[in-house]
Order: C-alpha cells, then structure tokens, then sequence
C-alpha cells in the first residue's frame, strides 16, 4: 500500500505555516534541510572511498577524504546544498560547490562567505570538477520548481544523468514536475539519480522513483503532522534522516 505524499501547493501551505505559528525562521528550516542532506550524502559513497562503518566518518587525512560536488540553484534547493556543504566539511569529507547563479539574498550570500571562510572551493566548470569527486548532490531545482530549465542547469543535468556516479537529489531530481515525475523531453528526459532526500515528507513524484530514499523532517510537531496527514517515520537515536521503502514508506 502506498504511502501518503504532500502535493506541492500543501508544502508550500506548510512552510508558511511553520514560519508563521509555528515559530520557525527560513534560517533554521534551510539549517534543518542542509543538515539532513548531509547525513543522506553519507551512506551513499563509493565503499573504496568510505569506512565500512557508515556512521562513521571518513579520514582525518585530506588527501584521503572523499569527495563531494554539490550543484546548488539560485533558490531554497541551492540554499540547503550550500548547508549541506559545510555540514560535508566538518564530517571530513571535501566538499566543492558549483552555484552559478548566486543569489543576493542575504541569507545566501552569508552561507556562501561561511564556505569561503572554511576554504570550500566554488567551481565554474561542473564537468571538470564532475571527474574530480566521487558523489554529486543534485540541490538545483526542487519541489517548487516548474517552466523551462534555464542556463547553463540544461548541461548541468544531463552530465548528471549520464555520470556513474551515485547522485543524490534534494526534495526532487531537478527539473521534474512535483506531481507527475520525470519529464517527457527536454534535458531531464530519463534522469533518475540513484538516491531522493525527501525534505520533511515525500512529494508525489516519489511515485515515479525507483532508488534510494531517504526522510529528512525530524522537527515537525505532532500537531503539523496530523495537520498535514503525514506519514512520518520513526527515527534512530540522534540521526536526522531515516531511509524507508521508496514504494511502502517502511523504513529500512
């Protein structure tokens, strides 16, 4: 039996309703998402990258730290990849961001001087640094996302769609329609990364994945939830993101 989802207009209807009764900033949601991202990011890298403890972090050793690409958008998505970001940095991995259309919002851009101040490194060339790492995280467009994909994100996703690399997207593989999935042209046209971070409960188009995936909303009041209808899932001792069935939402 399938597990509840919240459409994309309920999402939106429930981020405002947490900023406003529910007392929470865009700060800390964006603080909350990005820190779940990064637990997600964790269990997906290579083994011969990796210890083979997942909870476990890698390396101290720079030179052996495994590598993560985050492709951020000019939005909330891009927001919670640059948390992700420095999260990735203090568990020892080497994070490096591609964000080509920065925002100047004041909220992204003091995430972005946090990086800078850590030394996290900001691409301009995705496919170079593509070769370089060994986990992408897609955080470009996510449930709010519709209309055309604009420049340069068309190249963006379909090196993401032809890499071997395990992907992880935030909330929504970029460009799919938050209801229906995966489009039917254009450049995300057969892109289906290897692992789905649901933010705070599953959107629609978990309907039409087939990978990993993983909850990440463990701050949602008892009373949000039955709001809302969620389907959430119990988590484990201080983590703040749980992998479930990606067809019965039973976790794993």
């Amino acid at each position: 039996m399938a597990f509840r989802t919240l459409s994309a207009k309920a999402a939106a209807d429930l981020d405002r309703e947490l900023m406003s009764s529910g007392g929470f900033s865009i700060d800390q949601l964006m603080e909350l998402a990005g820190l779940s991202v990064s637990q997600a990011s964790s269990p997906l890298m290579p083994r011969a990258t990796h210890c083979s403890n997942t909870h476990s972090l890698p390396s101290p050793s720079p030179s052996k730290r495994p590598k993560v690409l985050i492709a951020c958008g000019p939005g909330n998505n891009g927001g919670d990849g640059l948390v992700a970001a420095r999260h990735l940095y203090h568990y020892k991995y080497q994070p490096s961001v591609y964000y080509p259309k920065q925002s100047k919002n004041e909220l992204y851009q003091r995430l972005t001087v946090q990086l800078k101040d850590l030394g996290i490194p900001f691409v301009t060339d995705f496919h170079a640094a593509l070769k370089e790492t060994h986990q992408v995280v897609d955080a470009i467009f996510g449930f709010s996302f519709t209309g055309t994909v604009r420049e340069p994100f068309p190249a963006i996703i379909q090196a993401l769609k032809e890499t071997t690399l395990p992907v992880l997207s935030v909330d929504a593989p970029s460009s799919w329609d938050i209801e229906n999935g995966p489009p039917e042209d254009g450049p995300g046209k057969g892109f289906h990364p290897n692992a789905l971070i649901s933010l705070t409960a599953p959107k629609p188009l978990v309907q039409h994945f087939s990978g990993r995936h993983f909850i990440g909303g463990r701050f949602v009041s008892p009373k949000i939830a039955e709001k809302y209808e969620l389907d959430l899932p119990e988590y484990t001792g201080v983590d703040q993101v749980v992998e479930v069935d990606v067809k019965t939402g039973e976790k794993l």
